[in-house]
């Protein structure tokens, strides 16, 4: 039998989540086709603030990584979006005039940001905060300006701010009402969150009225009806989301506020469905994620022919959140009401304000701040109805586990939700735990998807992992476990391969008992890695574990088009490289050559297809912009033309990035050569700098220019061009040895001490030769076709066939 296609069209959480539930209701039953608009696979968007913050990365926030999507025989189309639907001949229209049949579609397109209808808010530098680009302008931002306006004091709105004072700009917010998150708390809770976040450098403006930006060209300042105005170099609006309706109401289906679906997310056309933020049921529109989580199992259950009962039967809303560190949670009716009665405790010495409503002795609403344990019992008591009459009405807020100082998960019925954003039970955890012997609440995430969203419930999988398993729990989850699919540390891993001579990563996880057979995108390539680290003589490079960008040998843009970046040693190139690289950029329309802060050029907005090509017409190296390697040395022109110069900084600097080409590192690593202390090569930010001083060379290491600049500390001084490559061999090779995969020599500097490094590689001359010896055998043993180039014309024809056919099934 045939399999149906389905075709989704949205790659956000909801749509995604949706996807997950269907397979795991029937994997084999549908052909599954994903239309994402963004650039990138599916990623966390709850997280964004933490993005912007800097508390982690893009990475880090990836639900879905393009593996997984290979994994699950899905064709993802990111960077396209579908503008039309044939809901009669089944057929979806892309702006990439693609067509693609169906016989179930699901829109989950989501929701767009609310732009005020203000004169000047087409200006430059007036932003949304809905996505990855709107963080990463931010981030561009500031640093260039120093002022920020940001409109709306929502949760998204205090949460952008909060990301710019990080960023080290003066943040001013605006907000229309008198109070702060006014659908999440009442005015009490309102007021103890401004106070807080006064103290942590927001300034607000709370009642004012805005009216227009002004600037010529870019926004200066932001006017209102009832004060003054103020400055502002960026303006930032967060006033909430309208449902994305363009592709229903183009294509004929029932549209209100959102679309209309019924209790089987369906709508008005045969065989579509609808989702998330865009579906509108029983006249209710939803903006959390556990309500479009519920939507997705019904649907699920619904497309799959499964008993889907009774279907979708609505939500109440319930909020737990952490707003710039401060804990929290709020669910159903909390505002006063003539009909209801309230239990309030404030500790102002504390920060904590709790507040349940009553009604009929039911708890039908409640308010928690500084302090949410409460939360999920509290949201049980709601959702069940509990009759609370032979309650005391204190101890509604006080369990008898909290009082031995718990966070009351014994008493927690196992219906009680753990998870509100995916919808897991504390009954689920702990079936879990014992039936999948977990002991870490990565383990339970994994399993259970249990914190998987925002995070907040981290703290209680803790708790009932605790409760659950008694004595024999132990806190291992403290560990930088390599992912989900072990509780093994990093260090442990790379141990056990020593010791027992492992070499593959299905051997890895067969024998150190991971817990799922495939592994995960995280733990594949730091397999990958650690074991041709360990054995570079024999380890067979998995390029299937690879990450996409690295099996593509090029950079995947925000349009879906890819860059290529050849390598220049030094920085240096010459006529015929140039004349070789203008000509294909000719042939294959390649819109942009851009110069990198690497000394490279960059070849922007090449298809997906002609990548293969475009590398078999440049028969050049390959520069590693993608990769978790060597990538560039940067250098200034020397002494043989800068009248400052005292040193050959292009011969060393060439010298060093053909020694180290291609050797695979934990993470990226950027090098730089100065031929004098003015530093033009930017050797202080680098992961290693070198700096020439008078007759010697100083080595610098452990500097980074990203988004958390850090200064690169002196390690020692030599005199020579050997005793730098024999340092840096040295200082390399210690830190792919015991640096965890993806950890910057930054973060690896500061976790070690620069008094350890300097005691291996200048205390122990011993130890530094047996590193600079490991070095040279990893560099032996490198062997990557990609980056070379071959002579055997029918061989190099073979390989780039062979890639040409992986990038087409990729596609």
């Amino acid at each position: 039998m045939p399999k149906r296609k389905l075709v989704l069209i949205g790659n956000g959480m909801a749509g995604v989540r949706c996807i997950e539930e269907i397979l795991k209701e029937d994997p084999e039953r549908f052909e599954i086709t994903i239309f994402g608009t963004e650039p990138h696979p599916n990623y966390n968007r709850i997280m964004l603030s933490s993005v912007l913050q800097g508390d982690t990365t893009l990475d880090d926030i990836i639900i879905n990584s393009y593996e997984w999507y290979e994994q699950n025989n899905i064709q993802l189309y990111t960077g396209e979006t579908v503008e039309k639907v044939n809901t009669e001949d089944k057929l979806v229209y892309t702006d990439k005039d693609r067509e693609v049949p169906y016989d179930d579609l699901i829109l989950a397109t989501g929701s767009d940001p609310f732009m005020l209808p203000l004169p000047g808010a087409d200006k430059e530098g007036v932003i949304a905060f809905r996505n990855i680009e709107d963080c990463n302008q931010m981030i561009d931002t500031s640093k260039k300006y120093e002022r920020a306006v940001v409109i709306g004091g929502g949760l998204l709105g205090l949460e952008a701010a909060r990301g710019l004072l990080n960023l080290g700009m003066e943040v001013d917010v605006v907000h229309i009402m008198d109070q702060l998150m006014e659908r999440q708390l009442d005015a009490t809770g309102g007021k103890m969150l401004q106070e807080e976040l006064e103290k942590q450098g927001m300034n607000f403006l709370m009642g004012y009225q805005t009216e227009a930006i002004l600037g010529a060209g870019r926004v200066k300042k932001v006017s209102f009806k009832n004060a003054p105005p103020v400055k502002a170099d960026l303006v930032v609006m967060a006033v909430g989301i309208k449902p994305n309706l363009a592709v229903a109401k183009a294509s004929g289906i029932e549209t209100n506020r959102g679309i209309v679906v019924n209790d089987y997310m369906q709508t008005s056309a045969p065989d579509v469905y609808s989702l998330g933020e865009c579906a509108e049921h029983r006249e209710m529109v939803y903006g959390l994620v556990a309500p479009l989580w519920d939507q997705g199992k019904a649907l699920a259950k619904k497309i799959c022919e499964k008993d889907a009962g009774e279907g979708y039967q609505g939500s109440i809303l319930s909020t737990k959140l952490k707003v710039s560190g401060v804990d929290v949670f709020s669910a159903g009716e909390f505002a006063d009401s003539p009909d209801s009665k309230a239990i309030r405790v404030q500790d102002e010495f504390e920060g904590i304000y709790k507040k349940v409503v009553v009604r009929d002795n039911q708890v039908v609403g409640a308010v928690l701040f500084g302090d949410t344990s409460d939360g999920t019992r509290l949201l049980s008591m709601i959702n069940n109805k509990t009759d609370i009459s032979d309650m005391s009405k204190v101890t509604i807020l006080q369990s008898a586990d909290q009082d031995a100082g718990g966070s009351g998960v014994a008493e927690m019925a196992d219906s009680d939700q753990i998870c509100g954003c995916n919808g897991v039970s504390k009954g689920d955890i702990v079936t879990a735990i014992k039936e999948q012997n977990l002991t870490t609440v990565a383990e339970v995430r994994g399993c259970t998807n249990a914190s998987r969203s925002c995070g907040t419930c981290a703290g209680l999988v803790g708790d009932l992992l605790e409760h659950t398993l008694g004595d024999e729990f132990e806190a291992v989850d403290e560990k930088a476990t390599v992912c989900g699919c072990t509780d093994l540390t990093h260090e442990e891993v790379v141990a056990e391969i020593r010791d027992k001579n492992l070499s593959h990563t299905r051997e890895v996880m067969n024998v150190l008992g991971w817990t799922s057979d495939e592994g995960c995108s995280k733990c594949r390539p730091a397999l990958n890695y650690y074991l041709g680290m360990v054995n570079p003589t024999d380890h067979e490079d998995e390029r299937e574990s690879r990450f996409v960008n690295e099996r593509m040998h090029a950079n995947i843009q925000n349009d879906g088009t890819y860059s290529v970046v050849p390598r220049m040693y030094g920085g240096v190139t010459n006529a015929k490289d140039l004349r070789r690289i203008a000509d294909v950029a000719d042939k294959y329309d390649v819109p942009l050559l851009k110069m990198t802060g690497g000394q490279r050029i960059d070849m922007l907005g090449i298809k997906k297809e002609d990548v293969p090509n475009v590398w078999k017409d440049l028969d050049m190296p390959s520069g590693y912009a993608y990769a978790k390697s060597i990538r560039t040395v940067k250098t200034c022109v020397g002494e043989n033309f800068c009248r400052f110069g005292t040193q050959d900084s292009i011969g060393l600097g060439i010298a060093i990035e053909k020694k180290f080409e291609r050797l695979n590192t934990p993470h990226k690593v950027k090098m730089a050569v100065s031929a004098c202390p003015r530093n033009c090569a930017e050797g202080g930010i680098k992961d290693v700098g070198v700096v020439g001083v008078e007759g010697s060379w100083q080595i610098y290491v452990g500097g980074n220019g990203g988004t958390t600049l850090r200064a690169a500390d002196l390690l020692c001084t030599v005199t020579s061009d050997e005793e730098v490559l024999e340092m840096i061999s040295a200082y390399l090779q210690l830190y792919r040895e015991n640096a965890r995969y993806l950890e910057r020599t930054s973060h690896y500097l500061e976790r070690v001490g620069l008094d350890y490094i300097k005691s291996v590689i200048l205390d122990d001359p011993e130890e530094k030769q047996e590193l600079v010896k490991r070095m040279e055998v990893a560099l032996t043993n490198l062997n990557d076709p990609w980056s070379e180039i071959v002579n055997d014309e029918k061989q190099k024809n073979d390989l780039f066939q062979n890639y040409k056919a992986a990038a087409v099934a990729q596609k």
